[in-house]
C-alpha cells in the first residue's frame, strides 16, 4: 500500500511538471518573452537593464504600427536582439534633413524625445536623401539617437526579424508599466 500511494504521489507530481513546463514553453515560443535593455540607445523612454516583456501575437495577426518599440534580430548577430521604435513603414519615404527626420516629406512629430534631440544621418541614410522603405521592411530608430546603431547605419529590417512589440516593463519594480503607445499626429 505504502508503494502503491508513493508512485501514485510521484506520477501526480510529474505531471504536474509536466503540464507547467509545457504552458510555460507554449507561452515563451508563442505569446510572450522576456528581454533586457542593453546600452542606452533608448533613453530617455527605456533605462540599460530594464526588463520587459516582448509580446509576440499581434505581429502574427496584423502590422506593425509607426511608433511601436520593437525587438528583433540584430542583423550583425543573429543570437541578439536589438529593440527600437518604428519610424517608417513599407512603401513611405524617409529623410534626416538638419536634425529632424521626415516621414513622406512631413516632419516627424516626436512627442516622446526631448525638444533639443537631433537625429543625426548615418553611413545608410546619408543627409537629405528620399529613402523609399521596401515591401516588408520597416525603418527603425534608437530613441537616444546619438547613442543608437538603427536604419540610419543598417538600413531598413525585415519583418521576419522582428520578434514582437515591447509590452511591459517589469523590472525595475519602480518603472512597472504598460509601454505606451505613440500617436503621431498628422501621419
Amino acid at each position: 500500500m505504502f508503494f502503491k500511494g508513493l508512485t501514485s504521489s510521484i506520477i501526480d507530481m510529474l505531471q504536474t511538471i509536466v503540464l507547467a513546463v509545457s504552458i510555460f514553453m507554449v507561452s515563451y515560443l508563442f505569446l510572450v518573452q522576456p528581454h533586457q535593455v542593453k546600452g542606452p540607445s533608448m533613453l530617455p523612454n527605456f533605462n540599460d537593464g530594464e526588463y520587459l516583456l516582448t509580446e509576440k501575437v499581434s505581429y502574427r495577426l496584423g502590422e506593425p504600427k509607426r511608433g511601436d518599440v520593437i525587438i528583433f534580430e540584430a542583423p550583425q548577430n543573429k543570437r541578439d536582439d536589438y529593440i527600437k521604435r518604428i519610424i517608417g513603414l513599407p512603401g513611405e519615404t524617409v529623410s534626416v534633413s538638419s536634425g529632424k527626420v521626415y516621414v513622406n516629406g512631413k516632419l516627424l512629430q516626436e512627442s516622446y524625445l526631448p525638444a533639443d534631440f537631433k537625429t543625426q544621418p548615418g553611413a545608410f541614410l546619408t543627409e537629405n536623401l528620399q529613402y523609399k522603405i521596401p515591401d516588408g521592411q520597416y525603418f527603425v530608430l534608437g530613441d537616444n539617437r546619438s547613442h543608437s546603431l538603427d536604419s540610419r547605419a543598417l538600413g531598413p529590417i525585415k519583418k521576419k526579424t522582428i520578434v514582437g512589440r515591447a509590452w511591459l516593463v517589469y523590472w525595475p519594480m519602480n518603472l512597472t508599466g504598460f509601454v505606451p503607445k505613440v500617436v503621431y499626429a498628422g501621419m
